[in-house]
């Protein structure tokens, strides 16, 4: 499955580029699930690299890393009360094993060195410690909760250390 990259036309990469990778999310990029916040969160970086000669790094890593089957397993679990880390660890599965390593070689092949990574996710700002890309500066992606997906924010936010408030 081939990663994607949308660079808008007015990207420059020896400036500083506001970046964003953004892992795929079938049920919520496509479907509109409201479970969570990645469609929504697309959608948002979308815009913000149109407004600012960004680019969006889409990588195929669905349900962090998972798959689309063992998601809709995950899905199950949590209808019967398990949250998003629990429903992967009943299924024998990593919390996230997604893989940044392929976004920073992207971005080296696209010219970028510099970005503004619009990011929540502490896991992403690792990625770019001691790199060939320097992170500049984190920006946040915010998304309002709905009540679908307040649970899943929370989960996010007070058990992985994502970097928002609810």
């Amino acid at each position: 499955m081939p990663h994607l990259a949308m660079v808008h036309e007015n990207c420059n990469p020896a400036d500083t580029v506001v970046t964003r990778i953004h892992s795929e999310c079938i049920t919520g990029d496509l479907f509109g699930s409201k479970r969570c916040d990645c469609g929504a969160q697309l959608e948002r970086s979308l815009e913000v690299a149109a407004q600012r000669g960004g680019v969006v790094l889409y990588l195929r890593q669905e349900g962090r890393g998972i798959g689309i089957i063992n998601k809709l397993k995950a899905y199950q679990l949590q209808d019967t009360g398990l949250n998003t880390i629990d429903a992967n660890i009943h299924l024998g599965l990593e919390v996230d094993s997604r893989d940044y390593d392929i976004a920073i070689q992207m971005l080296l092949t696209l010219g970028i060195k510099k970005i503004n990574l619009l990011t929540n996710n502490p896991k992403k700002i690792e990625a770019f410690e001691n790199g060939l890309v320097e992170l500049v500066e984190r920006e946040e992606i915010s998304i309002p909760p709905s009540n679908e997906n307040y649970g899943y924010l929370k989960t996010k936010q007070d058990d992985m250390g994502h970097l928002f408030k609810l």
